[in-house]
């Protein structure tokens, strides 16, 4: 497991904010996003699950964003983060749950978060967007 040395967490929250844009502009490959978060501590896979939830919130995620999230994520709609972020209105308790659920609560995460940002992108954003995290290059050094 890795863990960033001697910071005080805003290094930490920058590599999470990259990776997870990343994966939701198609930069990056979900399962490669999925092996960043496997290697974290479970203190770490914790923090991204808060932080990540915190994404999908300011998406505004709706049950439809969950739904089409769940199946591109791979996890089955009956897991306990597919049930969660399919709610109306979701629920964003993944860091609460059991350690052996964390990878399918990030899987869902990331991927309800890529389809409401994708989503808010082609509309709020559409041509006048100042989002630093909706501008990233194309080729990136992948954490």
């Amino acid at each position: 497991m890795t863990e960033p040395s001697g910071d005080d967490g805003r290094t930490f929250r920058r590599e999470t904010e990259l990776v997870v844009n990343e994966i939701a502009q198609g930069l990056r490959p979900l399962d490669a996003g999925v092996s960043w978060f496997s290697r974290l501590a479970p203190t770490r896979q914790q923090m991204v699950l808060r932080e990540v939830a915190g994404y999908a919130m300011q998406t505004h995620i709706t049950a439809a964003d969950g739904r089409v999230g769940v199946a591109r994520s791979g996890v089955k709609p009956t897991a306990n983060p597919s049930v969660m972020i399919c709610m109306d209105p979701p629920r964003y308790g993944f860091a609460d749950l059991p350690s052996a659920e964390h990878v399918n609560a990030f899987r869902v995460l990331v991927s309800v978060f890529a389809v409401a940002d994708n989503r808010r992108r082609e509309t709020y954003c559409k041509g006048a967007c100042g989002h630093a995290w909706h501008n990233l290059p194309a080729a990136t050094e992948q954490p």
